[in-house]
This record gives structure tokens, C-alpha cells and sequence, in this order.
């Protein structure tokens, strides 16, 4: 019993930590671009592209031992004229990963997968970041530690499978620290 409830207090203190603003959509016209290329970034960046999608900045935050969840926070841009759609995923640290979303309701937060994942207009940006959409590594191997760097996949409907590099921050991070 002991164990459980040390459990609950673990996952309640990552899923706190996952309570911020929500989702967030711009016009890609309003932010200047960051580096791009196929692949794993070079040394200092953190962009990826695929196809018409610019994906920028994966992260995650450190977490406490015995955790067996974390979040994970990403900014993906549609430069192209057909929408896309952000299905699932991998996170080599992690059993699985899902798309999430996280509301709060009648001060209530509440959190579930996405259903059919996260829908990416043409010519829109969406961040999956802390208190709203975000990828959700499940059954974790290890706790994640400040500083380290984990390989996963993003799973698009039409772009498919992109590795991207996801960076560990501190437990309190709100975002990827990055200028856009």
C-alpha cells in the first residue's frame, strides 16, 4: 500500500508539472526560422524537417526516481497548403508513448489521450507544451536526468516516422528555454 501511494505522489508530482498554459497556434510568417535539417540535429540545434513540417525544440523534464511517466514538449509548424496530423510516437527511455491532452474543468485537471492525435492546419504552429497537448511516455525504463539527451520518433499521418532528439530539462521547466 505504501508503495502505491509513494507511486501516486510520483506521477501526481510529473503530471503537476505537466499544469501551464495550453496549446498555442501563430502564423509561421511570425517567427523567424530556426535552423533546418534532415535528420539529427547538429550540435546546438534542435529542428527537424519533414516534408512541409518544421519540428523544433523536443523536450522533456528531469523526473524524480521510481517516476514511470514524463511529458514531452515540441513546436511543429505546417509550411504546406495540406493539413497534418501528429499521431504517436516513440521515446527509447520510455515502454510507449501516446499524444495526451490535459484540461481543467470545473477545477478539475484532467488528462486522456488524443483521439485520432493532434490536428496541424496549413500554415499554423502548434506546441505541444506543459497544461495542454503533449506527448506522454509511459512505463519508463530510468528517471530521466537533467542535462541528458533521449532519441525518439514522432509518428505523423502523412510526413510518417521523423527521429528527432529530445533534451532533458530541470524538473520545473515551462518550456524548451529556446528563442523562436
Amino acid at each position: 500500500m505504501f508503495r502505491n501511494a509513494i507511486r501516486g505522489v510520483l506521477c501526481a508530482a510529473v503530471l503537476a508539472g505537466l499544469f501551464a498554459p495550453a496549446l498555442s497556434q501563430s502564423s509561421p510568417a511570425a517567427s523567424p526560422q530556426a535552423p533546418m535539417h534532415h535528420g539529427a540535429p547538429a550540435a546546438g540545434e534542435a529542428s527537424y524537417r519533414a516534408g512541409d513540417l518544421l519540428i523544433e525544440q523536443p523536450w522533456s523534464r528531469a523526473t524524480p526516481g521510481g517516476a514511470k511517466v514524463a511529458g514531452g514538449y515540441v513546436r511543429i509548424t505546417n509550411k504546406g497548403t495540406a493539413p497534418e496530423r501528429l499521431v504517436g510516437g516513440s521515446f527509447a527511455a520510455a515502454g510507449r508513448m501516446e499524444v495526451h491532452e490535459m484540461s481543467v474543468t470545473d477545477g478539475i485537471m484532467r488528462m486522456k489521450p488524443v483521439e485520432g492525435g493532434v490536428a496541424i492546419p496549413p500554415g499554423a504552429t502548434v506546441e505541444l507544451k506543459p497544461g495542454g497537448y503533449h506527448a506522454m511516455f509511459l512505463d519508463l525504463q530510468h528517471p530521466l536526468k537533467e542535462g541528458d539527451t533521449i532519441q525518439g520518433t514522432l509518428q505523423f499521418e502523412k510526413a510518417g516516422s521523423v527521429p528527432v532528439t529530445y533534451r532533458v530539462l530541470g524538473m520545473g521547466a515551462q518550456s524548451s528555454g529556446m528563442a523562436h
